[in-house]
């Protein structure tokens, strides 16, 4: 299909960047070889060079590799009251969330959070899901990034559910996680803040990032975990759990679970460390 085909770069700036650079590459690869030669000479800055070899790895890509697994969706029951559905909204930080029916497969629409305020605003009004339901966008696992990018900012659509090629639901896939092939990973109100890699909940209960050192996670838990292979925390819990691990998933290192909370199909974002004895 046409859309499966990665549309060309914009020439306009590539042209003027290859005038500068006074050459032409012939592939792709040499394309990028041009550009970190001109990031190391300091005609852009690393963060630029990032964006660009973004932009052009978005052409590429495909719904499948980065889409959020159908197993890690969190969703709401068509058949749920709202007293149900508020502590999955609230836990998750998400502001859209699949309507299923029966199955996963049966997908029946999008609730925005926003639209429980009017349930809780107005206490007399009976929830009713026909009345806030937004209709469901299903895309192909087979569709280009940069097509879905495209038919998320003319449709000012942020979610897409993926169907594999039986119809069957496969995952979903945000606008977010098509710019952050791009610009890198976006944190939003509901992530902990850059200089907070570690906040305490509750007795015994941390979430952490995934990227904080070893060294850091150490001492502030006083904890004597190694980092002789790893640097950072999650790729200790990684090691410990055998693969690169899903949402979910949970591992014990001495006296603490590590569960990941957040993770796609590359890197672990968000751990919660409980430590042994406090409720998870």
């Amino acid at each position: 299909m046409s859309e499966d085909r990665p549309s060309s770069t914009p020439r306009g700036f590539f042209d003027r960047l290859l005038q500068a650079l006074g050459s032409e590459p012939r592939d792709r690869d040499e394309l990028i070889e041009l550009l970190r030669d001109a990031q190391s000479r300091a005609l852009f800055d690393a963060d630029a060079l990032a964006m660009i070899e973004g932009v052009l790895q978005v052409s590429e890509m495909q719904v499948r590799d980065i889409m959020i697994p159908r197993a890690q969706m969190t969703v709401v029951s068509r058949d749920a009251n709202p007293e149900a559905i508020l502590p999955v909204v609230t836990e998750s930080g998400h502001s859209r969330f699949p309507v299923v029916g029966e199955t996963r497969d049966e997908v029946v629409g999008i609730l925005l959070a926003k639209d429980m305020l009017r349930y809780w605003a107005e206490s007399e009004a009976a929830f009713n899901f026909r009345d806030v339901l937004r209709p469901a966008v299903f895309v192909p696992e087979s569709k280009r990034l940069n097509v879905l990018l495209k038919e998320f900012r003319a449709n000012r659509n942020h979610m897409a559910v993926v169907v594999d090629e039986y119809g069957g639901v496969a995952g979903l896939v945000t606008i977010e996680d098509v710019l952050e092939q791009i610009v890198g990973e976006i944190d939003d109100e509901h992530d902990i803040d850059e200089d907070d890699a570690i906040i305490r909940h509750a007795p015994g209960r941390f979430t952490v990032k995934a990227r904080t050192s070893v060294e850091e996670f150490n001492d502030y838990f006083g904890t004597a975990f190694s980092d002789e292979e790893f640097d950072t925390i999650g790729g200790l819990v990684t090691q410990a759990i055998g693969h690169l691990p899903e949402r979910g998933e949970s591992v014990q290192l001495g006296e603490m679970t590590f569960k990941v909370l957040r993770a796609d199909g590359r890197r672990v974002y968000l751990l919660r460390v409980t430590l042994n004895g406090a409720d998870d």
